[in-house]
């Protein structure tokens, strides 16, 4: 009796923290109850027509199989892929631009490069805003912030009429120099909202105010364009919580990869694009410091993507201008390169006769075809079934079944086309796959100047351990790790993020101690505002700022990112400023100019205020060879070999083996090719290491 006492009253305390990740085949589940230091995790297949269906059927499993209950859940986290995805597919609301008369054509114009330079058959994508929902408005404001003549008010009235008229659901304002002085945007705002409250409405300044009217006026236009969809979405995810229960406060991953809430979200839309792939980074990023891993490179592939990101001292490295779909997001962002190639990437033959992969994906309906849902195209999932890599166990944690047959079929009428044997073809599937990567990652590596043969791989998502060590190979690196739980890193990533707000001023002005009050007032402001926003996300603890100033040298057209100390500019040291920059453009470019003169466009602040200190339950090593499950036969590319299959359960730290062999889990499929060496260590991460 007394044991069933004190059971009740352990359920009664349990502190149980949920990270939730939205992919486009799976919804992956992190829960951590904190006072026991038990991990659960699930994956759920997505259900693109209802868009949170699937949060309630992985909740409700989680219940049923680990004993959790909403209702003592203190912390929720979520990422989601509803922002980028109405950007690929299109599929988000009818806007119309207010510019200044004469810069109607801002958006067509862009930068005027071409995506792809080389092609001869390159086109820049359509404007998410059609060039008949452009609007001119008589105003001009100086680039001093002086206004030389004030918004004509009638030709407002007269374009709201017209908008409305041609569909528009929101009104996207951006005016010249608005990242100066606002007072036009916010007086145009006033009045739309006055002639049509039935209309929403965003203004370039209070979405990111940065200088160059183009990269403003284009992340407005995004933080616009999936407002209604994802603000519907959230506000669904809200009563969803709420009617099992939740005390906890919905919190959102966002693409800098801190968090805030989903009152925010619903309005910062823009911040939450990359939200996916951001937390797949930052997870991976907490586990290597957690390992001691100083140098990482992530790999993330899921059904659609696989997505490279740099850790550099621990840390995830951030960058603007990352793409989403077709169009740039100029806000700051965990710096990811993706790719179209994921587990669901289909192949085929070209008119031409030859085998392509991706980036055309089978996703979660119907799936590849191994899956039985469907699926009657071959892709890289069935290849690494015909191979004999993957099928020895469920899948998803149970939610799927491998059917061979079916994987054989689709990849043997591939065969028939290209006149080789079906084992050969699934192989060049694999190949084609890998080598894709391959460029991809050594474009990341040149523009980072980093030696990839001093990174360790980390490989994770649910087909990262499939692809991961056949990649780290051709690239010639030494390590590569595994997390216990690869399949929901992303997911994990949301549990140890950290609030994260991202604020900027642009002062445009010489680096000079004639500047330095006008810098200091700028970085004041930031600090406020920056601490504001954390008190408005529950955050009433210690807050970190981090200093970064965007600078060139005079004559230059593009500036670069600088870190700085906040206690350089209290003490005037304008000297420490200046050399910062230089070796800043040192490490860049191998140059720097110490007699150059310097210009400072934009200074911004990062203020973040810390997540829960979480860890995981620790093993000592002991050494001993791990005992295989059983053999099986795999085709490795040389031919048809026999190899140990383990059960990742069994594997505890010390645990050694070697390659060529399989090892099955839960979440995924580790495929370890020849030559590797592995061990666990006393976090329960799979090390490989190869021989130089």
């Amino acid at each position: 009796m007394d044991g069933t006492i004190a059971a009740n009253e352990a359920l009664k305390e349990a502190d149980w923290k949920v990270g939730v990740d939205i992919g486009g085949t799976f919804i992956d589940f992190c829960a951590l109850e904190v006072n026991s230091g038990r991990v659960a995790s699930l994956k759920v297949l997505t259900t693109p027509e209802d868009p949170g269906a699937e949060l309630m059927t992985g909740l409700a499993l989680l219940a049923e199989r680990e004993g959790f209950d909403p209702v003592r859940m203190t912390r929720f986290v979520h990422g989601t892929t509803v922002g980028i995805n109405t950007i690929i597919q299109r599929r988000g609301a009818p806007l119309a631009l207010f510019t200044n008369a004469g810069f109607e054509d801002v958006i067509e114009l862009a930068r005027l490069r071409m995506p792809d330079m080389y092609s001869l058959f390159c086109s820049r994508p359509d404007p998410l805003i059609s060039r008949d929902m452009v609007f001119g408005i008589p105003a001009r404001m100086r680039a001093d912030g002086s206004e030389t003549r004030a918004p004509d008010m009638a030709a407002v009235e007269s374009a709201v009429t017209a908008a409305k008229l041609n569909g528009a659901q929101g009104i996207i304002i951006s005016f010249l120099h608005a990242w100066r002085n606002a007072a036009q945007e916010a007086a145009v705002k006033a009045a739309i909202t006055r002639l049509a409250p039935d209309l929403f409405v965003f203004t370039s300044a209070e979405v990111w105010p940065v200088i160059r009217e183009y990269e403003r006026s284009s992340t407005a236009i995004l933080n616009g364009y999936v407002h209604p969809r994802v603000s519907g979405y959230l506000t669904a995810l809200e009563e969803r919580l709420k009617s099992r229960g939740v005390p906890a406060r919905p919190m959102l991953t966002k693409s800098n990869g801190g968090l805030m809430n989903a009152a925010e979200g619903k309005r910062a839309c823009v911040n939450m694009l990359l939200s996916g792939t951001a937390s797949g980074v930052i997870g991976a990023s907490w586990l290597a410091r957690q390992a001691g891993e100083d140098k990482v490179l992530t790999l993330d592939i899921g059904g659609t993507s696989a997505d490279f990101a740099l850790i550099i001292g621990g840390k995830a490295q951030f960058g603007t201008g990352e793409l989403i779909g077709e169009f740039p997001l100029h806000i700051p962002s965990v710096s990811v390169s993706s790719i179209g190639i994921g587990g669901g990437s289909i192949a085929g033959v070209d008119a031409q006769g030859v085998l392509r992969v991706g980036p055309e994906s089978a996703g979660s309906t119907p799936g590849p075809a191994c899956y039985g849902r469907g699926g009657e195209r071959a892709t890289v999932t069935d290849a690494m079934v015909v191979c004999g890599w993957l099928g020895h166990s469920e899948m998803a944690y149970g939610q799927l079944r491998i059917d061979p047959r079916l994987a054989y079929r689709t990849v043997g009428d591939l065969a028939a086309r290209l006149g080789r044997p079906v084992e050969q073809t699934a192989q060049a599937i694999l190949d084609i796959a890998v080598s894709e990567m391959f460029v991809e990652v050594e474009k990341l590596a040149s523009r980072a100047g980093v030696d990839l043969r001093e990174f360790t791989l980390m490989p994770f998502g649910g087909g990262g351990p499939m692809l991961g060590a056949f990649l780290a190979r051709e690239l010639g690196m030494k390590r590569v790790m595994a997390p216990r739980r690869p399949g929901v890193v992303s997911a994990l990533g949301g549990l140890v993020a950290d609030l994260r707000g991202d604020f900027i001023r642009t002062v445009f002005s010489p680096l000079s101690d004639a500047s330095l009050p006008a810098i200091r007032e700028a970085f004041d402001a930031l600090a406020g505002e920056g601490r504001h926003w954390l008190a408005a996300q529950g955050h009433n603890a210690a807050a970190e700022l981090n200093l970064f100033c965007d600078m060139r040298y005079v004559g230059q057209s593009y500036e670069i990112e600088v870190v700085l100390s906040p206690q350089w500019l209290a003490d005037g040291d304008m000297a420490a400023i200046a050399q910062a920059f230089h070796l800043t453009h040192q490490q860049l470019y191998d140059f720097h100019d110490p007699d150059g003169d310097i210009e400072l466009v934009n200074i911004r602040l990062s203020a973040i205020g810390a997540g829960p200190k979480l860890s995981f339950p620790q093993t000592d090593a002991v050494d001993a060879p791990a005992n295989p499950a059983r053999r099986l036969a795999v085709y490795t590319g040389l031919g048809v070999e026999t190899v140990d299959l383990h059960d990742r359960q069994t594997l505890v730290p010390g645990s050694t083996f070697h390659g060529p062999a399989v090892v099955v889990q839960e979440d995924t499929t580790f495929a370890i090719p020849a030559g590797a060496q592995a061990r666990v260590d006393r976090h329960l991460n799979l090390l490989l290491t190869f021989p130089e």
